[in-house]
């Protein structure tokens, strides 16, 4: 006698498209079960220092491989995959693609967003600006410029590749963030592909206003880039087309956000002064705003949240953005090889009481909000003959929560009104000992879901959403059992931590800076007495010891 397929009411499809992995999740819309994933890593290259590439068509095929994974597994299950209504898509944001439009094929390697290629770029961007300020341009787009974002990147692209240039001059070139690249292909392709993106992604563009969520022609004349390029903007969840191939051939794509902000809906953040905090290769805390932008004045981001439908309305959030999290815990893993996997870092780091004065700055790709600093770059102060693997491991996990402490000091100076608690998520908060550290430095409650995979779930219920099956109405909204980490350590413990990080900080900055500031350097290095060269060469011989001694 045949089984039963299992009744999980309609279902919804979310691929998470992120800088280390692809993966698509399906989710009962009913109760937020998540119930079937395939994840696959997708490979970075790193030809030349500050350099950060993937192959757009990889990404494109580690989509396709889970999806026709996920669907073989729900078959297995005996959970009827045509219940699949819709399909949403987040993604790596500022991460930029170029593409032919006749043939289909990139123009370019995808340049990733912690990539730092373009800092001489935006030297030269600064430089155009009254009194070469980097904030110039914020109250347009509410950001500053720097690498990070998706328009310094494609300007590089049109000053170094003489393809892209011409396929520009003929009309055959195409501009977009991850979730364009996958929507064109998934939608076509050259035989009609729909040429899209949404006001979050955009909004980290630089070139769309973020009031009029249109691209805006003060900005693509300052980065000179033409607006035939450029997808065209839509809200976060509506049907924009069909899969046209593969196991879900079909099935309406209706909704996109970009990851961080996918987070924030996941969370359910979705009443102005609610705030979460990811925990990924970088590290991003976003607060709900409401439907007015606020500019910040402390170093963050002024970005779209999401606008759930055509006739929504907008809403806004303040962020803030670190480079190097997660990120951080993989160096000490495949470039210092004091750990074998990336979860051991919890258990090296809580074998000693505290990181024994060793405080570590991860800024390899300089330092981003609230100093907003390419210069910088990655520095362990503090060691001494005592210092160990560990204390370097506490250290690394240490780093992440005063770099959120920073931004979350910066956003209650900003809003005015200081978050009480803070909502987390992202693969890092399985770190117990992680938590209680950004607790115990924050000095408010720490809430984590039982349910991780929140940045997904909100890009399938933006999804959702838009064709019907999926409530966002406060009553309607499924509950996430939480864990709560609260704070443990005296005020005193911890505004002497905090005052070492600064500390350190400090000493990070101003490492890359030409050759005028080469040539100060080597002044300063004429001026130090030999007693401090012999206590630096100690330092090194510490640290070589100490990567040595594998675990």
């Amino acid at each position: 006698m045949a089984q039963k397929k299992a009744d999980f009411g309609p279902l919804v499809g979310a691929i998470d498209q992120g800088t280390s992995s692809t993966r698509f999740l399906v989710f009962a819309s009913k109760t937020s079960e998540l119930l079937s994933y395939h994840q696959v890593e997708v490979k970075q290259s790193f030809p030349k220092e500050g350099w950060v590439e993937e192959d757009p068509k990889e990404i494109l095929a580690t989509c396709s491989e889970c999806i026709e994974r996920v669907v073989e597994n729900l078959w297995k299950m005996n959970i009827d995959p045509t219940n699949i209504k819709a399909i949403g898509i987040t993604n790596q944001r500022e991460s930029t693609v170029v593409w032919d439009r006749i043939t289909g094929e990139p123009l370019f390697p995808a340049i990733i967003w912690l990539d730092t290629r373009t800092a001489t770029t935006v030297q030269k961007l600064i430089e155009k600006t009254p009194g070469q300020n980097k904030d110039h341009l914020q109250s347009l787009c509410g950001l500053p410029l720097s690498t990070y974002f998706s328009a310094v990147k494609l300007r590089w692209i049109l000053d170094n590749s003489e393809d892209v240039r011409k396929a520009v001059d003929e009309n055959r070139c195409c501009f977009g963030t991850i979730d364009s690249w996958l929507m064109w292909n998934f939608t076509g392709g050259k035989d009609g592909g729909l040429h899209i993106t949404d006001s979050t992604n955009a909004s980290r563009t630089m070139l769309m206003n973020i009031k009029t969520l249109q691209w805006d022609d003060k900005l693509c004349s300052f980065f000179d880039i033409p607006k035939s390029v450029l997808p065209e903007i839509r809200s976060s969840a509506e049907v924009y087309g069909n899969m046209v191939e593969g196991a879900l051939k079909g099935v309406p794509i209706s909704g996109i956000l970009g990851d961080q902000q996918a987070a924030l809906v996941g969370q359910t953040c979705l009443k102005k002064g609610m705030a979460k905090n990811t925990y990924g290769t970088g590290c991003f805390l976003l607060y709900n705003t409401g439907e007015e932008p606020v500019l910040s004045k402390n170093g963050l981001l002024t970005t779209v949240a999401y606008q759930l439908g055509k006739d929504a309305p907008v809403t806004y959030a303040l962020e803030g953005s670190v480079a190097i999290s997660g990120a951080a815990v993989r160096w000490l893993r495949d470039n210092l090889g004091i750990i074998k996997e990336a979860k051991d870092v919890e258990s090296l780091a809580a074998s000693v009481e505290d990181c024994g004065g060793v405080y570590f700055v991860p800024a390899f790709s300089g330092l981003y909000a609230p100093y907003w600093q390419t210069d910088a770059r990655g520095t362990i102060c503090g060691l001494t003959q005592y210092s160990n693997k560990a204390h370097i491991a506490r250290a690394v996990l240490e780093a992440v929560c005063f770099q959120t402490k920073e931004l979350l000091d910066a956003m209650n100076q900003d809003s005015g009104i200081p978050l009480v608690r803070l909502q987390v998520d992202g693969g890092m908060t399985a770190n117990q000992l992680l938590m209680q550290l950004q607790a115990d430095l924050l000095n408010i409650p720490v809430v984590r879901p039982s349910m991780p995979e929140t940045t997904a779930l909100g890009a399938a219920m933006a999804a959702g959403h838009a064709v019907g099956v999926w409530s966002l109405a406060p009553g309607d909204l499924t509950t996430i059992t939480t864990d709560v980490f609260s704070p443990t350590i005296t005020e005193e413990n911890r505004s002497a931590r905090y005052s070492k990080w600064k500390l350190a900080v400090k000493k990070s900055m101003n490492w890359e800076g030409g050759e005028s500031s080469a040539s100060t350097q080597d002044g300063i290095l004429r001026s130090i007495p030999a007693s401090l060269y012999l206590m630096s060469s100690f330092s090194v011989l510490i640290l070589a010891k100490i990567i040595s001694s594998r675990p």
